[in-house]
């Protein structure tokens, strides 16, 4: 089956969401949405998860999923803002817990910070399967960049969050808490061994040098034969020590610190003191 794919790009963060629709039916999910976060004043909005609620209402479609590829360091997620709007389950990968054990320390969350994943609808794991209308999605646990990370390869296409960009960009860092350069390279052979045609669409792009405009799409063909960290047959030994080598000289995302706090309660903010008001924390030295 060949989903119907709908992308939205956002500029703040290089983020692409996905409306994926049953080809057969009004039946969709929604992919890695976005909360714009404005980080000097502290100020949300929902122009992008707006037009996203917008094409799916103007088009007829009914929201089943909201999912997350994994606990995004980069963006804000929107999914429980289009979830009261649209309704849908939010799913993420079950390795949650790691995430919210892992952060909840950094960011001295307490023992009011659930660690169990429970703020979240669904827990996939490796070999699951869920349902968008008549079309099925199986799963594919791929960490690396984090422990939670997720493939959902629907029909003939595959969503792979930040485990692989396009071609002439590569692959996820590994720096991140949790993160692994061997464990995603096993990961992306997982991706490699879906069948050449396989539509992929990754969760950013940041134009590669020399290209022009932006990009999302391409196959699992194109990836093997041209992906510039992992294509090729690179080994693991030149791959492991390419990315590590790489991801030493990288900074931290500016939105790392929100981020982290949001996704791993599913998008909802910290609980209000008894005034009502929302904190997010800054950990000093923490990362």
């Amino acid at each position: 089956m060949t989903p119907q794919v709908k992308a939205f790009f956002d500029d703040a963060t290089n983020t692409v969401s996905y409306v994926v629709r049953d080809p057969k039916g009004s039946a969709c999910a929604v992919i890695d949405s976005v909360l714009d976060f404005d980080h000097a004043s502290g100020r949300t909005d929902t122009s992008s998860a707006d037009e996203i609620i917008a094409y799916i209402r103007d088009t007829g479609l009914k929201v089943e999923w909201v999912l997350e590829s994994h606990v995004h360091a980069d963006h804000l997620s929107a999914a429980p803002y289009i979830q009261e709007k649209l309704g849908g389950k939010i799913g993420i990968g079950d390795q949650i817990t790691v995430v919210q054990d892992t952060f909840g320390k950094v960011f001295n969350e307490g023992t009011e910070f659930q660690r169990d994943g429970s703020q979240f609808d669904a827990l996939f794991k490796e070999g699951d399967s869920f349902q968008i209308g008549q079309m099925r999605g199986d799963v594919l646990h791929t960490p690396g960049h984090t422990p939670a990370c997720l493939t959902y390869v629907i029909g003939d296409a595959a969503f792979v969050g930040d485990t692989l960009f396009m071609p002439d960009f590569g692959t996820a860092r590994c720096d991140f808490p949790g993160g692994s350069s061997e464990t995603l390279f096993n990961s992306i052979q997982k991706i490699l061994a879906l069948p050449d045609e396989t539509r992929i669409f990754v969760g950013h792009d940041y134009k590669a040098p020399g290209r022009d405009e932006y990009a999302w799409e391409t196959t699992v063909g194109e990836q093997k034969a041209l992906n510039v960290h992992i294509g090729k047959g690179r080994s693991i030994e030149e791959f492991t020590r390419m990315r590590d080598e790489r991801d030493s000289t990288l900074p931290m995302p500016r939105l790392i610190l929100p981020s982290l706090q949001v996704n791993m309660r599913a998008g909802q903010m910290p609980p209000p003191d008894e005034k009502g008001d929302v904190f997010l924390k800054l950990p000093v030295n923490k990362l």
